[in-house]
């Protein structure tokens, strides 16, 4: 297998750089590479970091079905059920060095939605389209150069009750608004889009089932993310840095109201345009492979708050009381269940898709799809409890999450000595280590931050009521009531 040049976070930086200003915080146009983005950017490098390193070669590296060259695994066509679960165990082992959302899986799901409704669509025009050639053009240059790819898929959406033709704006949804020879021009606004503005390439897929008359809506492509007319309001995620309470690792993120004000995309960067069943599929596939990542992310996000949870109860002394191990234990059940629907999902993961009326049917160029059934029901089953686990952290840890004094004054010779003493909890543990934790569930519990991140952790992928909704829609609930009639002695 030859091997390609796999990117550093250094070059990674000075690409970014380069980039054309068109990021926006606070009423300011920003550069990328300013020291506000950073813990962000750190974060989204750790798979630079670790490719690099011969004992993650299995998992952060992948063989190009294009070019037969190493990648990154972050810039892989799934090709069989091996490639689902080491993206799943990959997602996972980034997730706990981080702390939280590694924030690459949304190139990754994006390009591989695009990949399949690409040569869909291709298929259903005769020929008559070059969509999948164009994908697989651009797909070549994303994994040559190793690039981050973010995934525009929520549109703004108005009015929630009203589809996307019927809203009195248009524009609240992302449209088609020219056609031209050379390309098509754009309109809208998607949001919610992380890490775009540490990105090198935004992905464009729909956010919604179409109806035939909503052509203009069943748009996908992929544009630097400087692509002129592009305009990115973005909102930074930071913790609140400590000078000598230091945490080992500092995460962060970003998210972003990408619009596009009449942008023009050539016709060689766009996947489908007009095809509504297959932007449909686009919209659904993205969303399925994004909760698979899931099924790492959130057993990793569970295993950080099961080892705040456990820390908390050691430091408090009470590591030995019984409804410590129940919530613990519920922890656990509910982060590895999540993993393991994830990972049956890749054991049954096939070129198929699901379509209603039809059930599972072949679909795309071959590359595999996760079983939507145990995606959704990992996803569901973990995003509902993130709350829940916060609940319990807050449980075992009590106020001191919410009331801890501020790092200075554990500084000051004026208050140090009296804080470290009144803030012990247990003789046995180090008091800094102690402040520490302390400080470090605050972030969880009581930071900005932390409240962005269980909001995200719960919708991120789709909310779970829209889970629910595949899972009954999808699974046999017929076949099992003819199970029930048949053992009751029900005839008709």
């Amino acid at each position: 297998m030859a091997k390609g040049k796999l990117r550093t976070k250094k070059e990674y930086l000075d690409a970014l750089a380069k980039k054309r200003r068109n990021i926006y915080f606070d009423g300011n146009l920003i550069d990328r590479t300013d020291e506000l983005q950073m813990t962000c950017i750190n974060t989204m490098s750790i798979p630079y970091e670790l490719a690099q390193d011969p004992q993650h070669s299995d998992l952060m590296l992948a063989k190009s079905h294009i070019t037969g060259e190493t990648i990154n695994r972050f810039t892989h066509i799934h090709q069989n059920k091996e490639d689902l679960h080491k993206k799943q165990d990959m997602t996972r082992m980034t997730c706990q060095l981080a702390g939280g959302c590694i924030q690459r899986c949304m190139g990754i799901d994006g390009t591989n939605a695009c990949n399949a409704i690409s040569y869909e669509a291709d298929k259903a025009n005769n020929g008559s389209t070059e969509y999948h050639k164009n994908f697989l053009k651009w797909l070549e240059r994303f994994q040559k150069e190793d690039l981050i790819g973010c995934c525009a898929q929520t549109d703004v959406k108005g009015d929630r009750m009203k589809r996307p033709s019927q809203q009195a704006d248009p524009d609240l949804y992302l449209h088609v608004v020219e056609r031209k020879s050379d390309g098509i021009v754009v309109r809208g606004c998607k949001v919610h889009n992380s890490e775009a503005s540490i990105a090198d390439e935004i992905i464009v897929v729909p956010t919604r089932a179409l109806l035939p008359e909503e052509k203009d809506y069943a748009v996908a492509f992929a544009i630097p993310a400087d692509w002129e007319g592009i305009k990115q309001v973005v909102t930074i995620h930071n913790l609140r840095e400590r000078k000598h309470y230091k945490k080992g690792f500092m995460q962060g993120a970003t998210d972003s109201y990408t619009i596009f004000d009449n942008v023009f995309i050539p016709w060689e960067r766009v996947f489908i345009c007009g095809e509504t069943i297959h932007g449909a599929v686009g919209a659904l596939l993205f969303a399925l492979f994004h909760r698979h990542s899931y099924s790492g992310c959130k057993p990793a996000i569970g295993d950080m708050m099961l080892g705040t949870v456990a820390l908390a109860a050691e430091y408090n002394g009470i590591a030995k009381a019984s409804h410590v191990k129940d919530k613990l234990a519920e922890i656990i059940m509910t982060s590895e269940l999540g993993y393991a629907a994830g990972y049956t999902a890749s054991d049954l993961g096939k070129p198929e898709v699901y379509m209603p009326g039809f059930g599972f049917v072949p679909y795309g160029p071959g590359s595999y799809i996760p079983n939507s059934i145990y995606c959704n029901v990992g996803r569901c089953l973990t995003g509902e409890a993130v709350y829940r686990e916060a609940e319990i952290l807050c449980d075992i840890s009590g106020g001191v999450t919410a009331t801890f004094p501020h790092e200075g004054d554990f500084l000051n010779p004026e208050t140090s000595e009296l804080l470290k003493k009144y803030t012990m909890r247990n003789p046995n543990i180090n008091i800094d280590d102690a402040i520490k934790l302390w400080m470090h569930a605050g972030d969880l519990l009581c930071s900005a931050s932390g409240g962005i991140m269980l909001v995200g952790n719960y919708h991120g992928g789709g909310s779970p009521v829209m889970e629910s909704i595949a899972i009954t829609t999808q699974y046999d609930i017929e076949a099992r009531k003819k199970m029930v009639k048949r053992i009751a002695g029900i005839k008709s």
